[in-house]
């Protein structure tokens, strides 16, 4: 059986834009974002990719045809040979009626609800039904699908069924928590056998999210909602959180089954409608460190109790020992670790597609599993990379390397000479680009396409923010270890091993003068385990590093600037080089040099 999961939508960011304000500082304020596909072989993920990577618009809600034919071309498939078309949404005619239901009942003035009527009419009509659905992907392939096999999968169990299947296809219990989906913004239950039972008591709805009121936080601090939270995470680190908490006393409210509500809705059509609150509790807005670092610190905080909260509902409604933690407040790697640890599950997964990334490759999954025999589901034991977007070649890369020969020069090296002299040169205060195989998935990079950096100078992190990701200086840089010494440079507590950096480790106080470029302001690091089964040339660059220079962890970055995708192809990597101080490149097994440089 061949499923291709797909998300995004052609007229979503006009119709956002139009009638929901989602421009400048809210233009990821929409449904889609994270475009992406992915095609399963019976039941084997053998490629998925992100839109943005492929057309350079960072996080596109676009329809991703470019994705789409490039999972195809890689399968040597056409569209006529997929059995089942897996959309992660599912805007039927009931949820519509919820949704209208869910404006008519706010306490919103008349006029703004008729305008939120209009806007989901137009959104409804013109991008998400299942018939503008079906429209808008014959019209941008080309190939009309057969409607009886499209499968419309809800949001948050495509999220539920994407850590399911990347979590090795276990039974196990989920917490999904996001902005929102079609009417929701987190919801429990359990996978048992690939069979979804959600616990509907302990769902929240949208005009009570924990992660649009973290947006709201992130806006309010000048960010980017629903693509700067991680600054909010990172800057909490500055300053202990208020006691009281303002948000924990004044503007969230705990309720029985893992349910939670605010002081009011927030309100879809005011984005801003939390500010005066805000601003009575923490004072006038500053710009100020100091000040945004003690309502990060406050927000992080709130965050933990409440998911908390969800989780130990969790607990007491299921038998099952795993969890899995989804959706993109799981993004939001600090609370994961507090929440695992005060937990009684034996393990908590979160994966590389947590966030809206995943969930073209949850859909395909949950119409795997809804459509094959459960015999057949039991004997599979899916083999799991983040590593399935496109390669090039060599012929590719040094035909490119050719383009740019006015710029830049380069050696060819064999695979223990990349290892040896990239090692060399990281014993000194430089910073390399590393391109290597296929693109991996997810907001992270892990160790396909990064910028790595020797970790025991205390200034290399500024260098890096600001010669070359051209970002915040308060920011920080993970970094990744081998998964045998984790143990001995960090606190892991009850985890094993954090190979996509989704949890956060203490580092241990003998390591903290040793690795100053990876240790945060708290003593903390968001850790990225490797092993030789994973990247095999990656490990054994750091086995090489170590060997000379007793340092056990490299600083590793995702390869881009601060606003663009992560690097795909051989001219993406060079453009971004030498758009930068990035001081050399190992480009598959070339080592790039600028020009200038001689």
């Amino acid at each position: 059986m061949i499923v291709l999961g797909c998300n995004g939508f052609t007229r979503v960011s006009e119709i956002f834009a139009e009638h929901f304000g989602a421009v400048g500082t809210e233009r990821h304020y929409l449904l889609g974002h994270d475009a992406g596909a992915s095609l399963l072989v019976d039941g084997e993920l053998v490629a998925a990719v992100e839109e943005e990577r492929l057309n350079r618009q960072k996080k596109t809600s676009d329809f991703p045809v470019n994705a789409v034919k490039w999972c195809l071309e890689h399968a040597g498939l056409q569209f006529s040979d997929i059995d089942l078309v897996a959309v992660p949404w599912d805007f039927s005619a009931e949820v519509l009626d919820g949704m209208l239901l869910d404006i008519t009942s706010t306490s919103v003035a008349p006029t703004a609800k008729l305008g939120l009527i209009s806007g989901i009419g137009e959104l409804f009509t013109g991008a998400v039904s299942h018939e503008a659905i079906l429209a808008d992907f014959a019209e941008r392939t080309g190939y009309t699908p057969d409607p009886d096999k499209v499968v419309f999968v809800p949001h948050h169990l495509a999220h539920a069924m994407t850590g399911y299947y990347m979590a090795g296809m276990k039974d196990a219990a989920f917490l999904v928590s996001d902005g929102r989906a079609e009417r929701f913004s987190s919801l429990t239950g359990e996978i048992r056998d690939g069979r979804v039972r959600v616990f509907d008591e302990s769902t929240i709805g949208a005009h009570h999210s924990i992660g649009l009121l973290f947006s709201a936080v992130t806006r309010y601090l000048g960010f980017v909602p629903n693509n700067d939270e991680y600054k909010v995470m990172g800057l909490s680190g500055y300053a202990e959180p208020p006691s009281p908490n303002p948000f924990l006393e004044h503007i969230v409210e705990l309720h029985e089954d893992g349910r939670y509500t605010f002081c009011r809705p927030l309100e879809t059509d005011d984005p801003r409608s939390f500010d005066p609150l805000f601003q009575q509790y923490f004072g006038p807005a500053q710009d100020s460190l100091e000040y945004k670092a003690r309502v990060a610190a406050a927000a992080q905080e709130m965050l933990t109790v409440v998911t908390s909260h969800q989780l130990r509902a969790l607990e007491s409604r299921t038998d099952l020992d795993h969890v899995l933690f989804e959706g993109g407040v799981a993004l939001n790697c600090l609370n994961n670790t507090s929440l695992f640890e005060s937990s009684r599950f034996d393990d908590m997964y979160v994966g590389f597609g947590a966030s809206d990334t995943g969930i073209a490759i949850g859909a395909a999954v949950h119409a795997w599993a809804g459509h094959s025999d459960s015999a057949d589901r039991k004997k599979f034991a899916p083999s799991v990379t983040p590593y399935l977007g496109p390669e090039y070649d060599d012929a590719t890369v040094e035909q490119t390397l050719r383009k740019f020969s006015d710029r830049v020069v380069w050696r060819r090296l064999s695979d223990d000479e990349v290892v040896a002299e990239v090692a060399e040169l990281l014993t000194e205060k430089v910073v390399i680009g590393w391109y290597e195989g296929r693109i991996e998935h997810g907001p992270r990079a892990l160790g396909h396409r990064s910028i790595l950096a020797n970790p025991r100078f205390p200034d290399i992190k500024d260098i890096i923010n600001t010669k070359v990701k051209h970002r915040e200086p308060f920011r920080p840089f993970a970094p990744l270890v081998l998964e045998s010494d984790a143990p001995k440079v960090f606190e892991m507590g009850r985890k094993t091993r954090s190979p996509y950096m989704t949890f956060v480790f203490p580092v241990r106080p003998e390591f903290r003068e040793v690795i100053p470029g990876a240790t945060h302001v708290d003593g903390t690091s968001r850790v990225q385990t490797i092993t030789d089964q994973d990247t095999p040339r990656l490990a054994a660059l750091l086995r090489r590093f170590t060997a000379l220079t007793d340092i056990p962890c490299l600083i590793n970055t995702s390869f881009n600037v601060a606003g663009e995708p992560i690097v795909c192809t051989p001219a993406d990597a060079l453009n971004c080089f030498l758009g930068t101080e990035i001081d050399h490149l190992m480009l598959g097994n070339c080592l790039v040099t600028k020009v200038e440089a001689f």
